[in-house]
């Protein structure tokens, strides 16, 4: 019998309370799929960095727009999903946080924890308006109850 992915969306508003919502879901979300506390705690960090991204860039702090956020566990790895209701933007023009020249910068720090702490990263801006973060962790079966790395 295949395997059935599991799916969890819920929407967000633009407020910064949103932050610890995400961050703590995605972590409750990731250990019952069976990640260890190390794992939940980077999956929650990168949830947190993106969510914080789609407030201040995406949407702008503007109260009315919303984030959507999707969890969903295939087979072999946790997907996470942030959209924002902003105008999209290009990974590719996002300074890289290590550049001499970008040290002493707060830009592009997230993004740069996000693609450290996940195994999959791609920003996508959909047809529809706005940045959607795809970001997954695989899930590395072991001896035991304890199913991640």
């Amino acid at each position: 019998m295949k395997h059935q992915p599991k799916r969890i969306e819920v929407a967000l508003d633009t407020l910064l309370e949103s932050v610890d919502l995400a961050e703590d879901m995605s972590q409750r979300v990731a250990h019952s799929f069976g990640f260890c506390e190390g794992d939940c705690q980077k999956i929650g960090l990168s949830v947190r960095e993106g969510v914080v991204n789609a407030i201040r860039y995406g949407n702008e702090q503007q109260p009315h727009k919303k984030i959507r956020v999707t969890f969903e566990m295939g087979e072999d790895k946790f997907i996470v999903r942030i959209l924002d209701q902003g105008r999209g933007f290009n990974l590719a023009d996002v300074p890289d946080p290590l550049a001499e020249e970008n040290l002493l910068k707060s830009s592009g720090r997230g993004i740069f924890l996000m693609r450290t702490f996940m195994d999959e990263f791609d920003v996508v801006c959909p047809s529809g308006g706005g940045a959607e973060l795809v970001m997954a962790k695989k899930l590395h079966p072991r001896n035991g109850t304890d199913r991640s790395k």
